[in-house]
């Protein structure tokens, strides 16, 4: 059982949780047994388990509070493990693209998000959090296991694109067309230059007086009416 901090295992923990770690080692950590149980379903097995010890869980067992001093997501976790990551060759359609998304709940969302609806790809461009940092694992539950990732610019995407645009766009109805759905930050939303290598812009229509949704909420809307238009062509 590790009881020290300074164990070599522990320190991997620590490192990966700095993106430059991650990148540089290709690996990353997973904290929960949910996400334990996600990773393996998708064919996914760690390379280290770090588990809370007398708990039954398998892997190298810690002193609990130890592996609590660990956890980059809060206390009481019972498993850390860390895994490849994995990144896809290729976009397949149906496409998500996120260009400057920063927040890892709001990039982790999305990549759940699509695996639930459409499955195809998510392409990481500019300026966007890591899908493999921990909050953005934990906010995919364990989705980042089995959707296709990929960091690329849009050219990386497959056309006819569709970019979705806070105002003077088409209706969701356009959507049908779609290969690969487009999506900038909230504030700023997609560069000009972005848009203009799609083939329509389309609005999500508000209420009157709403400023804005969430870049997770936006892509759900969407990513549902490309699910509901493949439905209807089967």
């Amino acid at each position: 059982m590790i009881t020290s901090p300074h164990n070599e295992k522990l320190k991997l923990i620590r490192r990966l949780g700095r993106r430059r770690s991650r990148e540089r080692e290709g690996l990353f950590i997973a904290e929960g047994e949910d996400l334990l149980v996600a990773a393996r379903e998708a064919g996914a097995e760690p390379v280290e388990l770090l588990t809370a010890a007398g708990e039954g869980l398998g892997g190298t067992e810690v002193e609990p509070a130890l592996l609590d001093r660990f956890s980059k997501l809060g206390s009481g976790t019972r498993a850390i493990g860390v895994w490849r990551e994995s990144w896809a060759e290729h976009a397949e359609a149906p496409c998500v693209y996120l260009h400057g998304v920063s927040d890892p709940g709001n990039v982790g969302t999305v990549i759940r998000t699509a695996h639930a609806l459409v499955g195809g790809s998510v392409v990481l461009g500019p300026d966007c959090a890591d899908p493999y940092g921990p909050h953005a694992v934990r906010a995919s539950m364990g989705a980042v296991f089995a959707e296709p990732l990929l960091r690329g610019g849009i050219e990386a995407t497959p056309e006819p694109r569709a970019a979705l645009v806070a105002g003077g766009g088409e209706s969701l109805d356009a959507l049908g067309i779609a290969a690969t759905i487009c999506l900038g930050a909230e504030r700023e939303g997609l560069p000009e230059a972005t848009v203009e290598r799609c083939d329509v812009r389309v609005t999500i229509p508000l209420r009157e007086g709403a400023e804005s949704l969430n870049v997770a909420a936006a892509a759900a809307i969407a990513l549902q009416r490309i699910a509901s238009a493949g439905e209807g062509h089967g």
